[in-house]
Formats: C-alpha cells, structure tokens, sequence
C-alpha cells in the first residue's frame, strides 16, 4: 500500500473510532498540536480572547491536522482545530472517489484562513539537500500529523527514497536527531517555531535544508525563513510552505442545546478575532503579522455561524465585560474586506 493510500485507510479508521458529540457537553475546545509548535501557540492567542471576553476556550494538544480536522467532524465539545491545506487539499480530492473521506469531510467548515506553514527539514551537515536524504533515516512526523502528509507527498514527488521512514513526533525526532539515531527530520510549522528556538541545536552539526525543487516549488506555496530566525541558521533559506487554516463544524442552532451553544462559542470566536486582529498582531504570535482574512483556500465553505459573527450588528456573549468591544475603523475595513470574498 502507498503512502498515500495509509493515509486514507487512516482517515477511515480515526472517522469510525470517533464517538458522537454528546449534547449535554457544552464545553469549548480547541485542537491545535504539540507543546513546541505554533499551533498551539495561535490556540492560546485565541483562547486569550475568549478569556478577556470571560468565556474559556481549552486549547488541547494533538498530534497535528488529520487528527484536528477529524477531531473537529467526530470529537466531543471540539469547536476548532488548526489543519494545513494540503490536508484539506487531499481530503476533497480523495472525497470525490470514496465515500468514508466524504463523510469525514461532512459538515467540516472554513472559520479563517491563518497564515503560511514553513516546511522545516533539519538534517546533519553531510546531507546538503533532499536527494541526500536517499538511503537516510529520517523520521516524517506521526501518522496522524500534518507534517506525515507533506512529508511524504514531497519523498513522493521528488522521488526520494529513505532507507528507513520513521513515524515519531517532532520532540521525539529532535532528541534522536541530536543523538546521531536519525540523519533528519521533516516539521511542518510557522517560523519562528519554539521547537528550534529552545533545542540548543549545534550548527557545526546541523542546518535547515534548502527547498527549492522546481516541482515541489510548483506544488507548494514558494517561501522563505529569513536570516537570524533561528541561531544555527547560516542565512535566508528557499523553503515551501503550506497554509493554516482554522476549521470548524456547520453547527445548527435549531436542531439541540449543544449544536446551539457550539454555534454561539463559534460566532463569538470569529467576532473577536475579526474585531480584535490588531491585538493579535501586534501582542500575539509573530505569525499574525502574516495573516491574511480574505486568503480562502478554495472548494470550501465558510460556516454559517462563523457568518453570523462577522455580522457588523453582531454582539458577542462577555458575561462581566464591560464596556462591549466594539470594532475599531480598521477592523470595519477588514470585515468589509472579509464579507466581500466570502459573501457574509
């Protein structure tokens, strides 16, 4: 079976291994990914508005955007998860043809896209580029991860052959690639990612791999982590990237309590983020400062109760809060700009 093939198997298993989500939890949650990785940094940022807002959104750890994106269709008291476009990509292509990723990818939404995903490989010195990772062994990331999938769809295109694949997270990679087990590793995160900031990395053993295939250049978006983002780092680095994306589920407000209170917690996360971007960039993750609100990944629906938030009228729920927060001039020009490519 290839690669690509156990990653639909994959789909199918976590999709039927998923309870329902259950009426009576009404908590709210958000899947973002590991410790180190900036999902989960962007999930805090977001969470950090509902909390001014006196609501609490969880930020929950996971292993990366299958499992958000499925986590968000099947998981419990799940509002939110951040999921690459690749993944998205892979999932409507292949919805078409099979019928289990067509249900997985049922009333799975677009919140917001987020911002550009740097493909990070972090090799040994005597692997100078990805021909070189040939006969290595290089670890691709969990299989359930984002990182799995761009990793092996980039093996795949460049027709690049390891000699050994290893399927572990990315802290569990870094340790063994300092401890010589691994010749590299493949992480697929927002530059800066802290997992490269706090791992004390010797850049007389170690450096980033240049991207610059002209096929992977095509497939993926072109980009580049500029010179200093990173200690080890010798200089600027041609890389690819993938976008984030913030997803949610096509609540219906009429149809229970949870699907009511699910579609509330989403309007107020998008009112928030709508009406307080400016916070987000300049006291959050570097990485807003690279969002763009109207950069929608194409084939997919924005949910309505993301909508319903984005309306000007919209008064989000801040028990305690006073005074209301109110858009600014510039984020009325960001909800025009929004509304006039998604129609709200």
């Amino acid at each position: 079976m290839t690669k690509l093939g156990r990653i639909a198997a994959l789909v199918v298993l976590l999709l039927t291994g998923t309870a329902p989500a259950m009426a009576q939890d009404l908590a709210k949650n958000i899947l973002t990914g590991g410790p180190t990785g900036t999902y989960i940094q962007i999930g805090r940022d977001i969470a950090g508005l509902m909390e001014t807002c006196g609501q609490t959104l969880t930020v929950r750890e996971s292993a990366g955007s299958l499992e958000n994106f499925l986590g968000v269709r099947n998981r419990p008291a799940t509002q939110f998860g951040i999921v690459q476009s690749d993944v998205l990509e892979y999932l409507q292509t292949y919805s078409a043809d099979d019928p289990d990723i067509a249900r997985a990818v049922a009333g799975v939404r677009i919140a917001f896209p987020l911002y550009n995903e740097e493909v990070h490989i972090l090799a040994s010195r005597d692997i100078e580029g990805l021909s070189d990772l040939a006969g290595k062994r290089v670890a691709i990331g969990v299989a359930d991860s984002g990182t799995f999938l761009t990793a092996s769809l980039i093996l795949d295109l460049t027709g690049t052959e390891p000699g050994e694949t290893l399927t572990i997270g990315p802290d569990e990679s870094m340790a063994q690639l300092l401890d010589g087990q691994i010749d590299a590793f493949f992480y697929v995160a927002g530059a800066p990612t802290a997992l490269f900031e706090e791992a004390g990395i010797d850049a007389e053993r170690f450096h980033l791999l240049p991207i610059s295939d002209e096929v992977l250049q095509a497939v993926y978006t072109p980009g580049e982590i500029p010179a200093g983002t990173y200690a080890f780092q010798d200089g600027p680095l041609d890389v690819v990237a993938v976008k984030a994306v913030l997803m949610t589920y096509e609540y219906v407000p009429t149809r229970n309590t949870y699907h009511r209170a699910s579609c509330q917690a989403v309007s107020d996360v998008s009112n928030l983020i709508l009406t307080q971007f400016e916070t987000l960039r300049s006291e959050g993750h570097p990485k807003w400062q690279k969002v763009d609100l109207n950069d929608l990944p194409p084939g997919w629906e924005i949910a309505s109760c993301v909508n319903a938030g984005l309306a000007a009228d919209y008064v989000p729920n801040c028990p305690n809060v006073t005074p209301p927060m109110e858009q600014n001039v510039t984020n009325s020009v960001y909800r025009e700009r929004i509304c006039a490519a998604i129609g709200c």
